[in-house]
Parts: structure tokens; sequence; C-alpha cells
């Protein structure tokens, strides 16, 4: 039997401003801009790491299906504000470099550089939707 070759291609986050969510990922993480489609809160952009065009996130309206109530609405918008709704695991071979780097360029930081006790080195940071991308250590 032979295994199964799967790769990750794409994971989704949610945006609530494609403007400040193309800034951030472009500017601070310094991710390609891949695809940008769409127009206002109806945006869909596409971004991933340089040298890695395999992987990508798609970054995506928060709420686009006409059936969500107004209460499910502001729970969504409640759960993404607190960093509780979407999340992504980026790594980097130097991890507070990295830190260093997206902290002087005005990132949202929640947790500094730290190892873990289950034996990882990360730090966390959310992005302008609120979304938690923690960088760990490879």
């Amino acid at each position: 039997m032979t295994g199964m070759d799967i790769t990750i291609n794409a994971s989704f986050l949610p945006h609530t401003d494609a403007e400040a969510s193309l800034a951030f990922y472009r500017d601070v993480l310094g991710f390609e801009v891949r695809l940008d489609v769409g127009s206002d809160q109806m945006r869909w952009l596409t971004v991933g790491p340089a040298g890695q065009p395999d992987t990508s996130i798609v970054l995506t309206p928060a709420i686009t299906d006409p059936t969500i109530s107004e209460n499910e609405r502001e729970v969504i918008e409640s759960l993404m504000a607190k960093g509780s709704f979407a999340a992504i695991v980026l790594a980097s071979p130097d991890v507070d470099e990295v830190f260093a780097e997206v902290e002087a360029k005005g990132a949202d930081i929640v947790q500094e550089p730290m190892d873990q006790p289950y034996g990882l080195r990360d730090c966390a940071l959310r992005d302008p939707a609120g979304n938690m991308i923690r960088i760990q250590q490879r």
C-alpha cells in the first residue's frame, strides 16, 4: 500500500477589513499577494509566504451567508474580536527575530516569545480581524 501524497494548499481566515488585512499580511508578515478579487467587504485576498507558492491563506469576508441572523453575526464578531474564532500557526527558524520585526511594525502582540512547557518556543499576535496567529520556532 502506498501513502497518499497530500499537501496543504490553502487555509481560510476571516477578515473584517480587507485593506487592513492586506496591509498586515503583506507589510507586517511579508507575505506575497497572490489573488485579490471582489470589492469592499466582499473581497477575497490570497496571500502566502515568499518562496512557498503552493501554500496560501485565503482572507475571506467574515460573514457572507445571508441566512446568518443578527444574533449569530454578533456572536461571530465577538469571538473574532477576542481572537477565539480562527487561528493559524506559522513557523520560523528564529521566532525572536520575527517577533522583534512584527512588534516594531506595530502588530497587536498577545504573547512575547517564550519556551512553552510542551517543548516549543513561540509567540502570539492578532491580525486586524482578531485572528490569533502563533509563530513557533521551527
